[in-house]
C-alpha cells in the first residue's frame, strides 16, 4: 500500500478526532437554561377515604403540585381537617372543597343531605331492593300498590308510580359495598326527596307496599303514566281516572237592597180660632193655600 496514501489518512483520522473532542468540550459547557417550573402546596388525601368520613390530620398531606393546581383544591390543612367526606376520595388525589360537607355538619349520612332536602327511610327486601343493586348514587322510581280508598272496589288492587328519578343516599347502616365491590342486600334504603315527598313517602309506606325500581341516572326524564289495575290487566285497557265530583251550585246571592223612600212629610194645618160674642169656631188653612 501507498505510504504516502496512509500518512494522509492517519493525519485525517487524529485531525477528525481532535475535532470531535472540541466539539464535545464544547457542548458539555454551553450553559442550558431550563424553564422554572412554579409549584403550589395542595393537600392530598394520604390514603382511600370512604363517604362520611371525618378528616382528621393524619388522613391528609400537604404536598407540593406542579403546574396548574386544580379548582377547588384546598391549600390549607385547616381549611379541611373536622369536615365530613361526601364523595369517595382515593389516595394522592387532592381535596376538592365541593366534595366535602360543609364545617360544623359533621359526618356520615346527615352530611350528605344538601339544604333544603330530606332522607327518608324505605324499609325493603331483596326484591324491593331490587336483589341489592339499589347502591347510594343510583337513581330509583317508587311505585305503590293498593287499593284506591272509596266506594269504587271495581278495579281491584292497583299500582301508580308515586316519585320518579328519587337519588338514593346510602343502602343499610354503613352504606358500603363489599370487598369484591358488589351490592350488598339490605333492609333499609335511605331516599334524597323533598319534604313534601317525604310525607307522600311515609303514607305510602304505612297503606300501601313499596316497591323500587332502578333507572338509569342519565335518565332524568319524568313519565306520567296512569297505573295498573288489577281488573284491566287482563282486558287491557287502561286505567280511567274517576271523574270529579261535580261542584255544588252555589246559592244565589240575595237581590240587592232597595233604599226605601221617606214616606212624605204630614203637613200640619194652619187652624185659626174666630170668637165671635159667645160663639167660638176654627178655621183650617193648609200651608200651601194662599201662595
Amino acid at each position: 500500500m501507498n505510504k504516502r496514501f496512509l500518512g494522509v489518512l492517519a493525519f485525517a483520522t487524529i485531525v477528525a478526532t481532535i475535532a470531535s473532542l472540541l466539539l464535545y468540550r464544547l457542548l458539555i459547557n454551553r450553559p442550558t437554561t431550563r424553564a422554572a417550573v412554579s409549584s403550589v402546596q395542595v393537600v392530598l388525601a394520604g390514603h382511600d377515604i370512604e363517604v362520611g368520613t371525618v378528616l382528621k390530620e393524619e388522613d391528609v398531606k400537604l404536598t407540593d403540585w406542579p403546574g396548574t393546581v386544580p379548582v377547588g383544591a384546598s391549600t390549607s390543612l385547616q381549611d379541611v381537617v373536622g369536615r365530613g367526606v361526601m364523595t369517595p376520595i382515593y389516595a394522592k388525589e387532592p381535596i376538592i372543597d365541593s366534595r366535602l360537607a360543609p364545617k360544623g355538619a359533621g359526618g356520615g349520612l346527615a352530611a350528605m343531605i344538601p339544604p333544603g332536602m330530606r332522607a327518608s327511610a324505605v324499609r325493603v327486601n331483596e326484591v324491593v331492593g331490587v336483589a341489592g343493586f339499589v347502591v347510594p348514587g343510583m337513581h330509583v322510581d317508587v311505585l305503590i300498590s293498593g287499593n284506591r280508598p272509596g266506594p269504587d272496589a271495581s278495579l281491584g288492587t292497583l299500582s301508580k308510580t308515586l316519585l320518579q328519578n328519587i337519588e338514593v343516599l346510602s343502602a343499610g347502616q354503613d352504606f358500603k359495598k363489599d370487598a369484591e365491590g358488589k351490592p350488598i342486600a339490605v333492609q333499609v334504603v335511605n331516599l334524597l326527596v323533598t319534604p313534601e315527598q317525604a310525607e307522600q313517602l311515609s303514607l305510602a309506606a304505612s297503606q300501601t307496599q313499596i316497591q323500587l325500581v332502578l333507572r338509569n341516572p342519565l335518565d332524568r326524564e319524568v313519565t306520567k303514566t296512569p297505573g295498573a289495575a288489577m281488573r284491566n290487566l287482563f282486558s287491557g285497557e287502561k286505567i280511567k281516572e274517576p271523574a270529579a265530583p261535580a261542584p255544588r251550585p252555589r246559592p244565589a246571592a240575595p237581590p240587592p237592597a232597595v233604599a226605601k223612600a221617606d214616606p212624605p212629610k204630614k203637613e200640619v194645618p194652619f187652624v185659626m180660632e174666630i170668637i165671635s160674642g159667645t160663639k167660638k169656631s176654627e178655621m183650617k188653612f193648609s200651608s200651601g193655600e194662599g201662595k
